[in-house]
């Protein structure tokens, strides 16, 4: 929102200095996330499709993480994005269909991993930073043994929690004297157990639904799935619980939120794919919008 003051200047100085791209037409994001960052993209969208006199599509950003992975995969198709804003596992038995099985009650992922990275002074982002803290650990100290719960990995559901989780490192935290809670040894070890807290919950919720509902083809996409460990072991698992699933995810660079994705899943809408919809099972909201124009928020 900082950014925005000088966003009708820039746009300005940019359209007198330069040529009209060869281009076909022009992506922005304009679902889910919160109105006015939105709008500031929107809205700098809307100028150059006017200035240009080029067609506007809006894409939703949950389906532009799982295009990253794999435009076209065999049917049906499992994805789990899981990112600061999102921890949600959608199912897709045809191209364009997405429903979403599971998805997160309270914090999301890597929201959670924010907040408990600013807890232990790592700053943010916090899922690379607790990874690259995670990684450091290299004998466990019996005298800093740290549990963390794993929500939810029994509720027979797909949904997930992890405000308990956050919370639980925020105990453990506070019941340490000041001088280990601050020392590497302290932080390093809780990294490793928070990140490994994580990885079980994730593979588990993701690889018993990718079972239950026979799924050909695992996708996975958003910021925490950048994380080594992660697709380390999911990978690993998947293998032997879901040998006949094929899995893709991005390079580690494309998992996080970039522009490529809009552009890549404007060009299949654009193409004319049918990829228009995402919705919920049972009585959860339905949300549905054209890719051919920008709706109202």
């Amino acid at each position: 929102l900082t950014r925005e003051p000088l966003l009708l200047p820039r746009v300005s100085r940019f359209l007198a200095s330069c040529k009209i791209p060869a281009i076909d037409g022009i992506a922005v994001t304009n679902r889910p996330g919160l109105e006015p960052a939105l709008w500031a993209g929107i809205n700098f969208a809307k100028t150059l499709a006017f200035a240009w006199k080029k067609p506007l599509m809006g894409i939703d950003h949950l389906e532009g993480h799982l295009l990253m992975a794999n435009p076209f995969p065999q049917n049906p198709v499992l994805s789990l994005v899981a990112s600061g804003g999102h921890t949600v596992l959608i199912l897709s038995k045809r191209q364009g269909a997405y429903t979403i099985i599971g998805e997160t009650r309270d914090d999301a992922a890597g929201e959670m991993l924010d907040k408990c990275s600013r807890l232990l002074g790592l700053g943010y982002p916090g899922g690379p930073a607790v990874a690259a803290e995670a990684a450091k650990l290299e004998i466990r100290n019996s005298k800093l043994e740290i549990r963390l719960p794993r929500p939810m990995m029994h509720s027979h559901d797909y949904d997930f929690s992890f405000s308990g989780l956050k919370t639980a490192v925020l105990y453990d935290y506070r019941s340490r004297k000041v001088a280990v809670r601050k020392g590497r040894a302290y932080i390093r070890a809780m990294c490793c157990e928070l990140q490994q807290a994580l990885c079980d919950v994730l593979v588990a919720k993701t690889l018993a639904a990718a079972r239950e509902y026979k799924v050909k083809s695992l996708l996975l996409g958003g910021g925490v799935s950048a994380n080594t460990e992660f697709r380390k072991q999911i990978a690993v698992r998947a293998k032997t619980q879901v040998p006949s699933v094929s899995l893709f995810m991005p390079t580690p660079e494309f998992c996080t939120d970039n522009g490529v994705m809009a552009a890549f899943a404007g060009y299949i809408h654009y193409r004319g794919v049918n990829l228009t919809r995402l919705r919920k099972s049972a009585s959860r909201r339905i949300i549905a919008s054209s890719h051919t124009s920008i709706p109202r928020l």
